[in-house]
């Protein structure tokens, strides 16, 4: 199994609306490529006590690394600029590819 994750750190004060907009609308987009079939919505709760924002970490699951780098070649553009648009300054992200030993 390979997971392609995405971390978040996400401003406190649009923390709710981006919960709700992920849950009901871009983890669902990720899936619909179909190159996942499965996802995981998690929550830092080791933050440090001074952080200024709350960390998440949304995790895709592939069969096959060649899954996700199709993903990214095809999908992930779009898919991304769209949370970029719409959540802009509000968030630091960064990507990873794993893969279960």
């Amino acid at each position: 199994m390979f997971i392609y994750n995405v971390t978040i750190n996400i401003d406190r004060d649009v923390e709710d609306e981006w919960k709700l907009w992920m849950g009901n609308h871009h983890i669902k987009d990720v899936m619909a490529t179909g190159k996942f079939y499965d996802s995981k919505f998690l929550k830092l709760i080791t933050e440090q006590p001074d952080a200024e924002g709350t960390t998440y970490a949304i995790q895709y699951h592939a069969k096959t690394l060649a899954d996700i780098e199709e993903y990214l070649e095809k999908d992930a553009s779009p898919l991304q600029k769209a949370h970029s648009d719409k959540f802009m300054d509000k968030f630091v992200a960064f990507r990873t590819v794993l893969e279960e030993v």
